[in-house]
């Protein structure tokens, strides 16, 4: 099992975060982080690197079934999502929730995570 889901899409990444925060919003989820990991590694050790983002992806509502199921889920959340500049366009990639918990021994925990996978594909293949 992979441990993420992805695409490319023909958009720079500027566009491409645009859809896929508009695709992420129709599935319930917002974007909690940003982080723009090319300026942050120019600033900090003035190196130039592609465009790479890392936005991390929160569904309350999932994320309190979540807690509730696996009290330390916490330090697997929020979902992260992955967008790199790439010959023919803009990389997405989104963490794979089925493989975040394969080794919890947690049957309510497995199922949420089926749940929030089938919304996270639907992200991917709404873009």
């Amino acid at each position: 099992m992979k441990y993420y889901i992805n695409t490319t899409i023909n958009a720079d990444i500027e566009s491409a975060t645009t859809k896929v925060g508009e695709a992420l919003q129709k599935e319930g989820f917002g974007v909690v982080t940003q982080f723009d990991v090319n300026k942050a590694l120019k600033e900090k050790l003035d190196v130039d690197f592609r465009p790479y983002r890392i936005m991390g992806a929160c569904n309350p509502a999932f994320a309190l079934r979540s807690i509730n199921a696996e009290n330390k889920i916490g330090t697997i959340l929020p979902c992260n999502v992955m967008l790199q500049s790439v010959e023919g366009g803009t990389e997405v990639a989104i963490i794979n929730p089925r493989s975040m918990v394969k080794d919890i021994d947690n049957d309510a925990m497995k199922a949420i995570a089926e749940e929030i996978f089938e919304k996270l594909q639907r992200v991917i293949n709404n873009i």
